[in-house]
């Protein structure tokens, strides 16, 4: 057997609200984008920003989380990468990444307060659980 890693380590901001749908079999689909900032020094000596944006896509998450998932507040995110493609309106093959989430930590005190639990999302209802059923609302 062939052993390999494929795991993603993120801090950073929420672009917008998570925004979560549930597939016929009532697994919750959640996404929001994660925006991660690189700084370093240009040619000038100057301070210069660059920001990443990440597509997260986490399964069966509880409600306290899709709630807490709002616009500027900062979270830890663990998972692992994905490739996935899809034929746009003109016929053409198109191509992303996505993380699939599988641990989320609220890093704001106001994204969950001090009692939250990290959501630790179950391993055994992913992507590939639900792609099985072929019911993905996407």
């Amino acid at each position: 057997m062939a052993f390999s890693l494929n795991k993603i380590m993120l801090i950073g901001n929420l672009g917008q609200d998570a925004e979560t749908t549930f597939t016929t079999s009532n697994l919750s689909v959640t996404k929001f984008s994660l925006a991660t900032t690189h700084s370093y020094k240009n040619k000038e000596g100057e301070w210069t920003n660059e920001t990443t944006w990440h597509n997260i896509t986490a399964f069966g998450l509880s409600d306290f989380y899709k709630e807490a998932l709002k616009k500027g507040k900062k979270f830890y995110v663990e998972g692992r990468l994905t490739k996935n493609e899809y034929t746009d309106k003109e016929n053409i093959k198109r191509y992303y990444t996505d993380i699939i989430a599988q641990s989320i930590i609220p890093l704001d005190s106001t994204a969950g307060g001090t009692n939250y639990q990290p959501e630790m999302i179950n391993k055994e209802t992913t992507s590939e659980e639900a792609a099985k059923n072929d019911d993905l609302p996407f």
